[in-house]
């Protein structure tokens, strides 16, 4: 028997938010655009995410939920989906990273990390 996979393509991109930050108040707000893309050879559905949010001073939050944006896409193979969401820190920086949660049409439950990326507002990072 062949053994299917799920395989998803995973890019990031970042933007700092100047107009909804207030750096005077500790309050420095970041949006996150992901793409998801089914390059395996299974349909998969996202139906959980897990993030851990880490600001500069090493505060940690965990966001749990299911889906994304109040979605759960289904990918068939060769499909992708795009969404957009925000994160606030304290500090002028910070990482995000996680998981998401597939389940394939067959009730099967896997597990994708969502590789670690930056939050930083323009010219903090060299």
């Amino acid at each position: 028997m062949n053994r299917r996979e799920i395989s998803i393509e995973i890019a990031i991109a970042t933007r700092y938010l100047e107009d909804q930050s207030k750096p005077d108040d500790d309050r420095y707000v970041f949006s996150y655009t992901i793409r998801l893309r089914n390059v395996g050879d299974e349909p998969a559905r996202l139906h959980a995410r897990h993030w851990i949010i880490t600001d500069a001073k090493g505060q940690t939050r965990e966001v749990r939920g299911e889906g994304v944006v109040g979605e759960q896409p289904r990918l068939e193979p060769g499909q992708s989906f795009e969404y957009s969401s925000g994160a606030v820190l304290e500090t002028e920086c910070g990482t995000m990273h996680g998981s998401y949660e597939w389940v394939t049409d067959d009730g099967a439950s896997v597990e994708g990390a969502i590789p670690r990326f930056t939050l930083s507002i323009p010219r903090t990072l060299h």
